[in-house]
């Protein structure tokens, strides 16, 4: 398996600075070009601005590249969803067929741990969809979650997703799942769900502090940081509720099923709100990369 860091990011590691992971998934398969594009490279900017290095992972003719430039990540918006997700279980396809493939949660965390990347920002994790106890319809993300150790910072799992068994699962595997100053499990869109998450963190240094020891104490896995949309963006979780209900109404009648349910119920719902969901998706992803550089430079400060 051939894997390439960029320099940017392997001098940065190798000088013990900052670096945050993003994925491509959401380039690829979460909004049209050229907004795509566009999100992606503000992303990397408030990741410098906020003092790291940024480092975009996706796999270009079978090559794992960890810290893809503008050309590419300029690529990968144009081509969408010809490019194939990719999940733990498609990673060596894909490889080993010199193809090209969006990272999700689970194979960004795989590469940015090959490359030496603990943080990775996100928009929210995958986890257990509602019916599960019927269709067993569980993320891949919990799994990697459970065992590779990288610190994922997210705005909670989706809200298309079934929370509370999301949470259970999590606490099985072991993951530590913080909430940056709430005590609430946030629900993607909405800042409240009712769930709480296992610590409320104070600040950033906290958060570094915890993983740290984590680290120290040899448990392999990764560490949740969940943090909630901002208040100006978010929706009324019951408001958004109903409209998830529609679009999986829909998708059940559709017989829509595995990798192809998230992108279809995330497209329905920004078509149900007339695309506001999409611009609170944006936004919980440009507060996530805020959050997640000021933890990984405290990581690194100490």
């Amino acid at each position: 398996m051939e894997i390439k860091v960029n320099a940017e990011v392997k001098e940065a590691l190798k000088a013990h600075k900052p670096v945050v992971a993003l994925e491509s998934t959401i380039i690829s398969h979460g909004m049209p070009y050229p907004q795509n594009v566009e999100t992606a490279l503000n992303v990397e900017k408030i990741v410098r601005d906020n003092g790291a290095i940024p480092a975009t992972i996706g796999i270009i003719d079978g090559v794992g590249i960890v810290g893809m430039n503008e050309e590419e990540i300029e690529a990968f918006g144009k081509k969408g969803q010809e490019i194939t997700k990719v999940s733990r279980r498609d990673l060596p396809i894909i490889m080993a067929n010199k193809m090209w493939g969006a990272t999700t949660v689970a194979t960004t965390m795989i590469l940015a741990h090959l490359g030496g990347i603990e943080f990775f920002v996100t928009g929210g994790i995958g986890g257990v969809h509602r019916g599960a106890e019927e269709t067993f319809d569980i993320s891949a993300d919990l799994e990697e979650l459970a065992h590779t150790n990288v610190t994922v910072i997210c705005a909670g799992a989706k809200a298309i997703l079934d929370l509370p068994k999301t949470l259970e699962i999590l606490e099985t595997k072991g993951v530590p799942v913080l909430g940056y100053q709430t005590e609430e499990l946030p629900a993607f869109y909405s800042r409240e769900s009712g769930l709480k998450v296992d610590y409320a963190l104070k600040d950033a240094k906290e958060a570094a502090n915890i993983i740290k020891t984590k680290r120290e104490l040899g448990l392999d896995g990764g560490v949740l940081i969940v943090n909630p949309i901002p208040e100006e963006d978010s929706y009324p979780s019951e408001e958004i509720n109903k409209i998830i209900d529609v679009a999986l109404k829909e998708m059940d009648e559709k017989g829509i099923k595995g990798k192809d349910c998230t992108p279809f119920l995330l497209a329905k719902v920004s078509e149900l709100t007339g695309g506001k969901s999409l611009e609170a998706n944006i936004k919980l992803v440009y507060n996530n990369a805020k959050i997640g550089t000021m933890i990984a430079k405290e990581y690194y400060a100490g």
